[in-house]
C-alpha cells in the first residue's frame, strides 16, 4: 500500500482526526500500520521542548513501540526556523533524518500513515515542505479543506498544482449543512472536471467542529464574567477585534460561530461584536473589566465573557492554540471520525493497495 500523506489549505481542518481515522481503519481491515509527524508545530517553548500530543495518540491508539523523537523527528520551533535561515540546519541532514526514522517506522508495515502540517508552505525554509516529503518517501497525498464558500476552490486547485503527480485528491472536512448542496451538486463535479478527485464530503458534526465555551474557559483558565448565561455553546473560530468597532462590526458579521478577543477597554469593540450573531462568546484580554453596561448588554444577549490576566497578544496565541487542539486527542473523537469516513469518504481509494 502507498504511503498517504494528510496535509489541509489551513489550520483547524481535522487533520489529525482524519489521519488517525485513516490509520484506525486500516488496522480494522488487517493491515500492519504505522504513523509519523515529521514536524511537530505544536510547541510548548520556543527551546525544542514539543507538547504535541498527535504522536502520543498515535502511539496509544496504534500501538507502536517507538519514541517520540522517532515519530516526530523535528520540531518546527521559532528557533528552529531562525537557526534555518542562519544557516545552522541544513536540509539534506534534516532530510536523512526524517528517512531515516520514516523507514524505521515503515519496516514491515502495510501502511505508514503521514501527517503533515498545516499549510502546504511550512517547511519550505528547509525544504521539507509536505510535498517535498511526500516526494521523498514515495506517498500520496491527500488534502483536506473546509469548503464555506465558493472562493475556497482556488486554494483547492492552487494546493493540488503545488502536489502535482502525488496528489491523490482532496477531502472536504466539517462541511455546514448550508453548503452541502452547492459543494456536492456544483463544486465537486467542477473540480473533477479539472482532474482534482474529491475522494469525500464529511458533514459537519458538531461535538467534532470545537468546543464549548466552558471547555474553552476551563482549558485557558478564564474567568467567566457572565455569570447567567449559559457556556454550553460550541465555538469553531476565533476573531480577533483589533481595528475601528465599524470595520470590526462588518468583519464580525462574517463569520460563525467564532470566539472574538479584544482587549477589555476596547468597548467599542465588544459593543460591535455583541451585534453579530456569529459571535458566541467574548474574550477580553490583559486583565480588564469591561463596564457594568457592556456586561449588562451581553447577558441580555446571552453571550458569555470571559477574561483573562495574560496581554491581548497572549491571549488570541493561547486561545488559537487551544481550539486548533480541540479534540482530535480524544481516541472517541478517532472513533467517531473513523465512521465519518467510511459513510462520506472513499475509503477504499484511501487505502486502495
Amino acid at each position: 500500500m502507498d504511503p498517504i500523506v494528510v496535509t489541509s489549505t489551513e489550520a483547524a481542518t481535522g487533520k489529525t482526526a482524519v489521519s488517525l481515522g485513516i490509520a484506525q481503519l486500516a488496522k480494522a481491515a488487517g493491515h500492519s500500520v504505522g504513523y509519523m509527524k515529521p514536524k511537530g508545530t505544536r510547541l510548548q517553548s520556543a527551546t525544542g521542548k514539543t507538547r504535541d500530543e498527535d504522536p502520543m495518540l498515535a502511539r496509544e491508539l496504534l500501538d507502536l513501540d517507538a519514541e517520540m523523537h522517532e515519530l516526530e523527528p523535528i520540531v518546527y520551533t521559532p528557533t528552529f526556523i531562525e537557526e534555518a535561515i542562519r544557516g545552522r540546519e541544513q536540509p539534506a541532514e534534516l532530510r536523512e533524518r526524517i528517512l531515516e526514522n520514516y523507514e524505521k517506522q515503515a519496516d514491515e508495515r502495510d501502511l505508514m500513515v503521514v501527517e503533515g502540517t498545516d499549510r502546504l508552505s511550512t517547511g519550505g525554509i528547509v525544504d521539507l515542505t509536505d510535498s517535498d516529503i511526500a516526494e521523498m518517501i514515495g506517498a500520496k497525498v491527500v488534502l483536506l479543506s473546509r469548503y464555506d464558500e465558493a472562493g475556497d476552490v482556488d486554494e483547492i486547485i492552487s494546493a493540488a498544482e503545488q502536489i502535482g503527480d502525488d496528489f491523490a485528491g482532496v477531502l472536504f472536512n466539517a462541511v455546514p449543512d448550508s453548503q452541502l448542496d452547492q459543494l456536492t451538486t456544483d463544486v465537486a463535479p467542477f473540480l473533477e472536471n479539472r482532474g482534482i478527485d474529491v475522494l469525500g464530503v464529511i458533514p459537519r458534526v458538531q461535538e467534532l467542529a470545537g468546543m464549548t465555551v466552558g471547555e474553552l474557559a476551563d482549558r485557558l483558565g478564564a474567568e467567566v464574567l457572565t455569570t447567567d448565561v449559559s457556556t454550553d455553546v460550541f465555538i469553531e473560530r476565533i476573531t480577533v477585534g483589533a481595528m475601528s468597532a465599524e470595520g470590526a462590526l462588518t468583519q464580525f458579521r462574517r463569520t460563525q460561530n467564532a470566539a472574538m478577543i479584544t482587549g477589555g477597554d476596547r468597548s467599542e469593540i465588544v459593543t460591535a461584536a455583541l451585534q453579530a450573531s456569529g459571535i458566541k462568546c467574548i474574550i477580553l484580554g490583559g486583565g480588564f473589566r469591561p463596564t457594568g453596561a457592556v456586561l449588562g448588554e451581553a447577558e441580555k444577549r446571552g453571550v458569555p465573557v470571559l477574561l483573562l490576566q495574560s496581554d491581548t497578544r497572549m491571549a488570541i496565541d493561547r486561545a488559537e492554540d487551544v481550539l486548533q487542539s480541540g479534540p482530535t486527542r480524544d481516541p472517541e473523537t478517532v472513533e467517531r471520525m473513523g465512521q465519518l469516513l467510511e459513510d462520506h469518504a472513499d475509503v477504499d481509494v484511501l487505502l486502495k493497495e
